[in-house]
């Protein structure tokens, strides 16, 4: 990242005269520019552990934790903040983790605005691991955005103004249990349904019996027949569903083109959508992805998924897993050029440690603060 794009962005204050070479005046504006100080980056993480409101199930499993892992990156006494939600199906835990960060050795970085360097480095440190690397990347991110004095979605020249509405999540139970979850959600303007548990029409039914909001549904691979699964997908089409995720399991690509080609309502790859690779195999397969920094390392490959999708045509749904408001605030930079966002992981649990992303008459509402858009609780 060149001297000239740093500071293009335009910031007054900075936090702690973090590496600062010279200054200069721009419009009357005194602006920093930055250089690469004798000091690498540090890196520091810890465990932690979400508590759910409710027992969270879909159709493959229910919990009521998830296991996450906090890290900063300090550089100049600028601090980053980032995070790796870990839910039991991806495959990582506080133990992978801590190996795979533990690995890092990012004290050989002097200058944290070569992020491509930095990201590509621990992308490349070991396999798998994406939601730790995602960690790594969204404090790096929330680091430099700090430097700059601003928030990423103005770095990417997106407008706050055209965020979407975001969807919340009621999980598979009891016909009671989801009516009264409905009731508490009553403030948003468009619910995730998740079904595929072998209820799916006590569910939906249960929600319209208090509710006539736009509702979409996430069946986690929950369907096995195709025309069966096309009938259901009629059926909800009539109860005012507005896309289906993952119907199918994510290898079969033969029926979830044909169910795609059939169906009146856009079907979107959850699962079956990881990283930005993923992307060439899917089109044509389904009508959009579901984008989740937890499963794609994080912001810098998601802002490549999003505006690829676009370019393909594909619809973009930016989502995310039960998460802290780090991991969501994060998610939320992004929001402005997708279709639909699923931001509500922070607020299905009960011991936040952050704040940023607001939910507003329904509406992602980013915030001013530069980085990532969130802070530390007091």
């Amino acid at each position: 990242m060149k001297t000239t794009r740093r500071t293009f962005i335009g910031a007054t204050t900075m936090a702690a005269g973090a590496g600062i070479l010279t200054s200069f005046t721009k419009d009357g504006k005194t602006l920093p520019r930055y250089k690469a100080s004798g000091n690498g980056l540090k890196l520091s993480f810890r465990p932690y552990e979400l508590q759910l409101k409710h027992v969270f199930t879909i159709a493959s499993n229910s919990r009521t934790t998830t296991a996450v892992m906090l890290t900063e990156i300090e550089w100049e006494g600028v601090i980053g903040y980032g995070e790796a939600s870990m839910p039991p199906y991806l495959g990582e835990s506080h133990q992978t983790a801590t190996k795979f960060l533990s690995s890092l050795n990012l004290s050989q970085f002097k200058d944290p605005f070569r992020m491509e360097e930095i990201l590509d480095y621990v992308d490349a440190a070991l396999p798998g691991n994406c939601a730790a690397k995602a960690s790594v990347d969204i404090a790096l991110h929330d680091l430099v955005g700090k430097l700059l004095n601003q928030p990423w979605y103005r770095i990417w020249g997106y407008s706050a103004e055209t965020t979407p509405l975001t969807t919340f999540t009621i999980g598979i139970d009891k016909s009671a249990e989801v009516i009264a979850k409905t009731k508490e959600a009553s403030a948003f303007k468009i619910l995730k349904i998740k079904i595929g548990g072998g209820n799916d029409e006590e569910m939906i039914k249960s929600v319209r019996s208090v509710t006539n909001v736009p509702l979409c549904v996430d069946v986690n691979q929950g369907w096995k027949d195709r025309q069966e699964a096309l009938d259901k997908v009629h059926w909800l089409k009539e109860q005012g569903i507005v896309f289906i995720e993952q119907p199918m399991d994510k290898h079969n690509f033969d029926d979830t083109a044909w169910l795609t080609q059939n169906s009146p309502l856009p079907i979107i790859a959850d699962e079956a959508m990881q990283r930005v690779g993923d992307l060439e195999r899917l089109h044509g397969v389904y009508s959009g992805v579901n984008c989740k920094l937890m499963k794609c390392t994080g912001m810098r490959e998601a802002h490549k998924i999003i505006e690829m999708a676009r370019s393909l045509k594909m619809k973009t749904l930016m989502g995310c897993m039960t998460e802290t408001s780090c991991g969501i605030s994060a998610a939320s930079q992004l929001s402005p050029i997708v279709d639909w966002a699923d931001l509500d992981g922070n607020l299905l649990i009960s011991n936040d440690i952050f704040e940023g992303m607001k939910v507003i008459d329904g509406k992602v509402t980013l915030s001013d603060l530069p980085g990532i858009g969130m802070r530390k609780k007091v």
